[in-house]
Parts: C-alpha cells; structure tokens; sequence
C-alpha cells in the first residue's frame, strides 16, 4: 500500500529515493540508492540483508520498485521453499521484487535466490520507467512511463500483454482498485481504466504538476443500499510533485462530479505515503505521510462525502540528534519512510541516510500532537555485513615458492649491494646496536638505492610503461612515453600494447590534444598510429561514437578554419610573388653602371708617377675590353699602321681631345712614355 518515491533528475519527478516495505509483517525494507544498488535491510533487528548491484546500475539506475503481493507469495511459497530447502528461515522469505529503470526496462529481483530471477525488456517501454504495480490475483504487471504508455507484463513468460497509450503526456503513477478489475493511472490528469477492455471509466481533474502518488483508502463503500459494481462509492488519494495538498477523490456513478471531495494538508511535498485500509464506514483511515523536509504527518479521519476546508495532521514525528554541550542546537535527522505495523497501533520509521539506515519501531500516542525523537547515529555508519566476512580467504604460502618482485618484465627489478654491506648490517644487529642508517636496511633487501634521474627507459620496455602509465594515470611515466619523436618507435609501441589499454590511450591522446599546440603535433603522430594499426578492434566496438565524442569534436573545431585559412595563404602567396617580380623588372631595367673613362679640363700638374702609371694602366684595362668588344669588326693591319702615324703626327702638334677619342675608337694597345711626358 506503501507508495515510494522515484529518480531525481528531472526538477518535475518525485523526490527521495525508491523504497518499499515488504507486505508480509513488514519484516525486509527494500530501497534503491542514488548509487544505483539495491539493498534489502530486515526491520527487526536493522541489519542488511542483502545487497544487490544490477549490471547496468550505472546508466540505467533504478527509478521505482514494487514488492510481489501477499497473496501471490502465499500461492508460490509451498512449491519455492520445496525448491529452495537449504535455505535458512520461514517461508515469508520467498517473494520477489520489480525494479523499474530510467532506460525503461524492469528486473524481477529474488531476495530468497538472492539473484535476478528475469528481466522484462522486449517490447516495452523506450523511456523512464516512473511506477509499477502488481496485480494482487493473476500474477500480472503493470508499468507506466515517460513514453505515454501504460505496458501489461505476463511475469511468468517475460512478454508484453497488452499496451497501450495512457496519455499525452507521461503517465507517472499506478494504483488496481480492491477487487483487481480497475486501474488508476495519472499524470496531471487522473484516470480510471477497465483492465478488460482498456477503456476509461472516469476522468478526475488531478493535479497542476506530475502525480506522484495513487492509492485506495477503502475497500467498500460507505452506503451498502445499492448493490456494489467493485468500484463506485469508494476513495482513493493522490499526491503531487511541488504539492503540499493530498487530494481525497470519490468514484461516483454520474460522469459529472470530477473535483476532489477533500484534502489533507501537509508542510512540504509528500515523499511517501502509507495508510490503513477502511473497512467499513465507520473505520477511520489512518494516514501516514512523510514529507520531504523529513517530517511525518498523521491523519486520521473517516471518510463520509464533502469536506471544503483542508484537514491538518493530527500528529507531527521529527527526529533530531541530541546537542553536544549547552550552546550547541540539535541538527534534524531526515525520515525517509514510515508505515504502520499490523497493530495499527504502531509506526516502523526509517531514518539517516540511504546507505545506512535506521529502522526503529515507534508507539504512538493519540494525545500527543507532536513527538520529537532525540537518536544518536553517529555511530551506525559503518554496515553490518556478516555474511561476507566468511568468503575471504588467505592463500596459503609455499616456502619453495619464488616471489617475483614488481617491476618491467625482462628487467633486474633490483641490483645486489655488495656483500660487505650485507654484512655490516648483520654484524650491527648482532651487537645490539639500534641505530641502522635507512640505506643500510634498504642495501639488506636487495633494492638498489642508487637512483638515476635522468634514466630514460629501454625501447623493448615502452608498451609495458605506456600501459602500467594509463593504469596508474601516471603523469611521468607518460610523459616519457608519449614525449618520443621516433616514428619508427611510435608504431612499434603501438603494435605492442594489450588491446585493453587502446580506449584509455585515445582518451589520454584527447586530453593532451586539448593542450599546447606543441604537444599536439606528437599526439597526432601518436593518433594515427593508433587509429592505423588497431582500426579492426576499434570497428567491433558497438559505443566508439560515444566513447570517442570529444575527439570527433576537438578535430571538427580544429578544422573548420582549415578551407578559410587556405584561402588566405593562397592570396598571400600570390601577393608576394607578384612583389617579387615587379622588384626583380625595376632592378633590371637601371642597372648600375660606372663610366670607362673621366675626362679633366685641368691637368694636374703635380701629380705623381705612380698616379700616372695607374691611370696609364686603366687605361690599358679599358684598352683591352675595348678590343674585345670589337673583335666582330674586320681590321686590316695596313689601315692600322696608318691610323697609328696619324696618332703621332697628332700627338706632337698637342691635340689632346683627338688623341683621347681616337684612343676609344681605334683600341691602341701601345702606349709609349715619351709620349706620356710629352703630353705633361
């Protein structure tokens, strides 16, 4: 009758965690962690009882869970305990527990195997599981989620029955009517089902936000005049997220009345709810509601029509831990379930955190309006486990056996000191002295205390470092593996390492990507080589995408300038190469040149012999390139004689512009130094 809360990701889903107590005598109290794991505590003596850690606990934790029936157990007990007759304790024990996932599949859990006794997947839901429900007759289960669906499950084949669509949007709760022959189910409108023909018998107006509790509160009408169909005349109770009204809703025969005909108001959103079935008229209906601020709220009250103003608790449970000195304030302790026991006289709390809870039997008193319960849990946190203790087992230790010391394989682990130190420690101890320097102890255990910094390692050795530095996430070790330059090395590195580490080292390859983009040139030398050699294993994996999604989207980013930035160098490019040439056609144009031959008006006449001779030999110089440069012209020797005599003639009449010109022209190699001291 318990109603547990569910996951706690989405703002609008139902706070706490997943629990239930057991419908037999309340003696396990299953509850489902933020961890994902489930744990089964027995609530006579707050011990766990077990402990079970689904496969996917991960991914697909668990949203919600529901207990098998009574009357269902009761059926299957005879047959199981035939089954199970090892197993310690009455047949109470033997039921089995449906788990509900965020990844919309369900677990039938055996807390009597101890282990999963079948899972419900096909054909069921593709979201959230949010509720589940067992029908207390035909074994059946019933399942709503996020995908607007409410699924029929055959328990004993593993098979959807039926499914079908329970509203426009997620349907996030389940309650079967009393006689098994109704279902409710709500999301923030509320509806009745025909389990027969899948049909809706009323419609209620709900709540403004996600309903996150559906319970009956009566078992048979208030008026017994009219004969009874199963469901008309009884009431039942739903709780919403973010509300802190539960609303008390009646099935009536006319379709007209769909507003709630009472509501008992609480001091925060309901969390769990547990109550005592009326079963006449008479019997009030006690409620117990645990809010999320850790209170809980007793209502008793009997239900007989239309009440407009909202009825308050009758009696408010805290617990607090006790104040340590004057000065100091008690902290509350938050409950995180309640349910009556089969006296209905008293309330089992449970209370702490998830993973250690407390569970604790309190009396309660009609005339106390309000209970606060000082308890001191700091000392149950530690889980009293002590079944497992006994699996351990020490392995027993041959004196032949040789210990192999840790270290890379093919390597001296350690060097031998020499045996003089060996025995300088012995003969100390011998003589009683206390005082052995650590190296001395060290030198007696055959490790070498000798250390090199800056020792890089062997070649043979770097698949076993890069794999032992992705194990221990080495920073060091894979720094001077990672470091190498060697392509060569790079791929035998890779061609050597366990197929284990190729995930972790493209993941450490992303990491170091992300880094300076002098580190990111040898990672992708390091990525290639990876993605080259292993692409065979890295195609059988079925989550590569997801595993490698910053990688595919570090290069994406890296290359989206990549066209952008090519265009530009090509303009580049172009640019300067036009510059170039347009530098290169000037240049050629007006090239440098230095006249042959100076011409002076004055003569100097206290210039040396030495100035005279070089300018006589540029002169020849100058003569010789002149002579060169009119090999082409065809000269007869008689015409040069005569050339040669005039020069003369003209030299001694003092013509000097002549001479000098002739001189150009005609290429005279001969110069005599008479003439030179004529002309001065």
């Amino acid at each position: 009758m318990a109603a547990g809360g569910r996951g706690v990701a989405d703002p609008l889903s139902p706070a706490g965690v997943p629990c239930a107590f057991s419908p037999l005598n309340q003696a396990y109290f299953a509850l489902a962690s933020a961890d994902g794991q489930l744990r089964v505590w027995e609530t006579a003596n707050n011990r766990l009882h077990q402990e079970y850690v689904p496969s996917a606990h991960l991914s697909g934790t668990c949203t919600c869970l529901a207990w098998a029936p009574a009357r269902l157990q009761a059926k299957e007990s005879p047959q199981r305990k035939k089954r199970k007759s090892e197993a310690i304790g009455p047949s109470n024990q033997i039921d089995l527990l449906a788990l509900g996932t965020a990844v919309g599949s369900i677990l039938l859990y055996s807390t009597v195997k101890g282990e999963l006794h079948s899972k419900l997947i096909s054909g069921g839901h593709d979201n959230k599981v949010n509720c589940i429900q067992w029908h207390q007759d035909n074994g059946c289960l019933y399942s709503c989620s996020d995908d607007k669906h409410i699924v029929e499950w055959n328990t004993q084949t593993c098979k959807v029955k039926c499914k079908w669509k329970g509203d426009n949007s997620s349907v996030s709760s389940l309650c079967i009517s009393p006689d098994g022959k109704m279902l409710l189910s709500a999301g923030r409108t509320i509806k009745l089902w025909v389990l027969e023909t899948k049909e809706i018998y009323r419609h209620f107006t709900g709540h403004a936000t996600p309903v996150s509790s559906l319970v009956f509160t009566t078992v048979r009408p208030p008026s017994e005049s009219q004969p009874f169909d199963g469901v008309t005349g009884l009431y039942f109770l739903s709780g919403a997220v973010h509300d802190r009204l539960l609303n008390v809703w009646q099935v009536r025969s006319e379709n007209k009345e769909k507003n709630a005909v009472m509501s008992f108001t609480v001091t925060d959103e309901p969390v769990y709810i547990d109550l005592t079935l009326s079963e006449n008229k008479e019997e009030p209906v006690k409620l117990a509601v645990v809010c999320k601020d850790g209170q809980v709220h007793l209502f008793e009250h009997i239900l007989n029509g239309y009440c407009k103003k909202p009825l308050t608790s009758n009696c408010t449970i805290q617990i607090v831990t006790p104040g340590k000195g004057k000065k100091s304030t008690p902290k509350p302790i938050p409950i995180l379930a309640a349910g009556f026991c089969s006296d209905k006289m008293s309330l089992l709390l449970v209370y702490g955190n998830w993973f250690q809870p407390t569970i604790e039997r309190v009396a309660l008193s009609s005339k106390e309006p309000h209970m606060c319960l000082v308890r001191d849990i700091s000392n149950c946190w530690a889980p009293k486990v002590e079944t497992a203790i006994t699996k351990v087992r020490t392995p027993v230790m041959n004196s032949e056996a040789k210990v192999l010391v840790p270290g890379v394989p093919g390597h001296h682990a350690a060097i031998k000191p020499p045996p003089s130190q060996t025995e300088e420690v012995e003969s100390k101890r011998k003589l009683g002295e206390n005082e052995i320097s650590i190296e001395e102890r060290l030198g007696a255990l055959d490790i070498d205390t000798k250390k090199e910094k800056d020792d890089l390692p062997q070649t043979n050795s770097f698949p076993v470092l890069l794999t032992q530095g992705l194990e221990s996430n080495d920073f060091e070790m894979l720094n001077k593996v990672l470091q190498t330059r060697n392509l060569n090395l790079i791929k035998r590195t890779v061609l050597r390492m366990p197929l284990h580490a190729v995930i972790p080292l493209l993941q450490e390859l992303t990491k170091r990507l992300q880094g300076h983009p002098n580190s990111a040139v040898l990672m992708v030398q390091w990525l290639k080589c990876v993605l080259t050699v292993h692409a065979s294993y890295l195609s059988t994996l079925p989550d590569l995408v997801p595993q490698l999604g910053t990688l595919y989207q570090l290069m994406e980013s890296r290359v989206k300038t990549f066209q952008k930035l090519s265009h530009l160098h090509g303009k580049l490019i172009l640019l300067i190469t036009q510059v170039t040439a347009s530098e290169k056609s000037k240049g050629m144009t007006c090239p440098e040149q230095k006249a042959k031959l100076v011409y002076e008006e004055e003569s100097s006449e206290e210039e040396s012999d030495d100035e005279i001779e070089k300018d006589s030999d540029d002169n020849w110089d100058e003569d010789e390139e002149d002579k060169e440069s009119e090999k082409d012209e065809d000269v007869d020797e008689e015409e040069e004689e005569e050339e040669e005599d005039a020069e003369e003639k003209d030299e001694e009449n003092g013509e000097d512009r002549d001479v000098a010109s002739e001189k150009e022209l005609n290429g005279d190699s001969d110069l005599d130094p008479e003439n030179e001291s004529e002309e001065e």
